[in-house]
């Protein structure tokens, strides 16, 4: 049985669950356990704070772990980083009071920062020479310049909404950040096989994330023209039609794509063009 952690609660926590549900993981239903395991497949899901699953993860009470890359960084803790997941994206970075003139870093230098990733501002500060004051905060960080605890936050960053509401500013961003796959170091060969289970389901539900598959029905005399602008995996299927000098065309294409070659798939000729979602890739 192959362990893995994930946040309690929040974006990251729904997202995760998201894509275990799409990678077909079903966990029991019921009352809210710190510890559920899945009904078909060799795992169970450890319910924990966000910035305790890369200690849990080191020591080997959970396997696996799914965390935001700003807790892997701060924590820094010897676990292994299996793969980046692209979702629950946000950034670290310096906000100050939006009435305070800023130019550039050196205005932070005998400022008071308030903070919960005292390590990684740190590296920050001295990279770029600056001399600092860190006070570090577990909580409500944004409240810190308009209570007179700092000068200015370093803190996670998302829309910027919680800095608007605070009189707040970013002025640098210092990380960017995403979902982590991490795991221990030292996992015995059967839950490496269970993982490599689990990331083969993963990278099936990601690799048809944006995309559609595309079936057209397109004339024959205008087929390659219509080959060259679509932009597909690999080449696309193609099968003739009763109705002769006419074929119908297959291919998967990112749906940020479609719109611009619409317009050149119709001027071809193609007609009868019907977009539909894809749950899975496999390649």
């Amino acid at each position: 049985m192959l362990r893995i952690a994930v946040q309690a609660k929040g974006r990251l926590y729904e997202e995760t669950m998201l894509l275990l549900t799409e990678s077909g993981i079903k966990l029991e239903s019921g009352k809210r356990l710190l510890l559920i395991p899945a009904r078909n497949f060799p795992i169970e899901v450890l319910f924990l704070r966000d910035d305790d699953i890369p200690q849990s993860v080191a020591d080997g009470v959970a396997d696996i772990g799914i965390v935001g890359e700003n807790e892997y960084e701060e924590k820094n803790k010897k676990v292994n980083l299996v793969k980046r997941l692209g979702f629950s994206k946000c950034r670290l970075s310096l906000a100050i009071p939006k009435e305070v003139e800023y130019t550039e870093p050196s205005w932070f230098n005998g400022k008071v920062i308030a903070t919960s990733y005292p390590e990684i501002l740190n590296k920050y500060l001295k990279k770029k020479n600056i001399a600092a004051d860190t006070h570090i905060i577990t909580g409500s960080v944004e409240v810190a310049p308009s209570i007179g605890l700092a000068d200015a936050i370093f803190d996670i960053v998302s829309s910027g909404s919680t800095l608007v509401t605070n009189h707040l500013k970013e002025v640098e961003v210092v990380m960017k950040s995403e979902a982590l796959l991490i795991s221990n170091p030292h996992l015995s060969e059967e839950k490496k096989a269970v993982l490599d289970e689990l990331l083969f389901r993963i990278e099936a539900v990601q690799m048809a994330e944006d995309k559609k598959y595309v079936l057209m029905n397109v004339p024959s005399e205008n087929l390659e023209k219509i080959i060259e602008v679509l932009p597909g995996m690999k080449s696309p299927t193609i099968m003739p039609l009763a109705k002769e000098g006419w074929n119908s065309l297959h291919v998967v294409i990112e749906e940020k794509r479609f719109w611009d070659i619409i317009g050149k798939l119709k001027s071809f000729g193609a007609e009868g063009i019907l977009v539909l979602p894809i749950e899975k890739m496999i390649l």
